[in-house]
């Protein structure tokens, strides 16, 4: 079987990157299927984040998509015509040229570009991002784009895929109108250092620094805490824009003991020096930190945002949902498992099992028989 992925680059260490690495690299290795990964953004001297099998073949297109953001309006909009014209053309010439069975347009990047390649191959758009995120103010500035995105972008994917994937049940359900939705949560193939003590007083955030990981929710609550523990500190891994920005929050507010550490090449050690994870996102596609976490036996605190958490989860069993937004609930969950050693390792034996049913066989066994039912 042929498979072709679409998507803007593997340059960056985001979720969406390490688990198409990830299911590439397994399809190529454990089915013998011939996978080829299309990006259309990436430089052809770029180097990928994650490790891909020199089995796999990569083709960068190398779109210049940001240069219409040199220009105002409206020649900026005459601009983007013309690189999305530009864009639609390289990618039906090279899918085109593959032949694949199946085209995976992975997240909502350019999905309606995807779908309007006209080919034999069947077109799956994989989400991961919740729906409402994609509509929020977060993605969509101004009324027009919000509008465009709602009554023609999604309603262009839904009419003209063959299949959506979602990663949870909640995201399924946003996709009524679509010919076929079915839900396959990701999986981990992380190599692990070690699992946690859960003694050390560390508490650890994994994730882009972006609007949607509410990175500025978690200061205020760390805020709270460090007064009560000034003995634990709190470390968060990632990059992005907002890094300057954080950062002044962090400063200008005085809070003590946190440190935006940025990007590592081995989180699975960080995990295992960990003993608290925190998820303060205002939205989630399945959030692979509170999974990588829960396989290193780190328990997590999360507000239940739209719409992962709950789905990894198991409150008071394996950690904690939030009240998305409740601050103070938060705080008091937090402290409460940085005071208690021996609640730490109860909720670390509950990770370690419950981690088990996100088995990257019994997933990628799903993603074999849906493909080969779809063709």
């Amino acid at each position: 079987m042929k498979i072709a992925y679409v998507l803007p680059s593997l340059e960056k260490n985001g979720g969406a990157e390490r688990i198409i690495t990830d299911k590439a690299n397994y399809f190529t290795e454990h089915f013998a299927y011939d996978v080829y990964i299309i990006t259309l953004f990436q430089h052809h001297n770029a180097s990928n984040f994650y490790p891909l099998s020199n089995r796999i073949h990569q083709i960068n297109l190398e779109i210049p998509y940001h240069r219409q953001y040199r220009y105002k309006y409206p020649r900026r909009l005459w601009i983007k015509m013309i690189i999305n014209h530009r864009m639609r053309k390289a990618l039906y010439s090279t899918i085109h040229t593959i032949g694949p069975d199946i085209v995976v347009g992975v997240s909502y990047s350019k999905g309606d570009l995807v779908c309007s390649i006209p080919t034999k191959a069947k077109k799956i758009i994989e989400c991961h991002e919740p729906r409402s995120l994609i509509e929020s103010s977060i993605y969509n500035g101004s009324l027009i784009s919000k509008l465009f995105t709602k009554y023609h972008y999604f309603r262009f994917i839904e009419n003209n895929a063959d299949l959506i994937i979602s990663l949870t049940p909640e995201g399924k359900d946003q996709w009524k109108k679509a010919k076929q939705v079915e839900v396959i949560p990701n999986y981990s193939c992380l190599t692990m250092s070690g699992k946690s003590t859960c003694q050390n007083k560390r508490v650890i955030a994994v994730g882009r620094l972006r609007e949607e990981k509410g990175f500025e929710r978690l200061i205020s609550i760390w805020q709270i805490v460090s007064s009560k523990h000034p003995d634990w500190q709190l470390d968060i891994f990632g990059e992005g824009h907002l890094k300057d920005e954080l950062t002044s929050i962090i400063k200008n507010n005085h809070v003590r003991k946190i440190t935006l550490k940025g990007l590592t090449n081995n989180i699975s050690k960080e995990y295992a020096r960990s003993s608290i994870c925190v998820v303060t996102s205002h939205f989630e596609g399945f959030s692979l930190a509170i999974l990588e976490a829960m396989m290193h036996g780190v328990p997590s605190i999360a507000f239940n945002c739209p719409y992962g958490p709950a789905n990894i989860i198991i409150d008071n069993q394996c950690g904690f949902l939030i009240e998305n937004g409740n601050i103070d609930l938060f705080a008091e969950r937090l402290s409460l498992l940085m005071e208690n050693e021996n609640l730490r390792k109860k909720l670390s034996h509950e990770c370690i099992k419950h981690a088990k049913l996100f088995d990257a066989d019994a997933i990628m066994k799903q993603w074999k028989e849906l493909f080969e039912n779809l063709i």
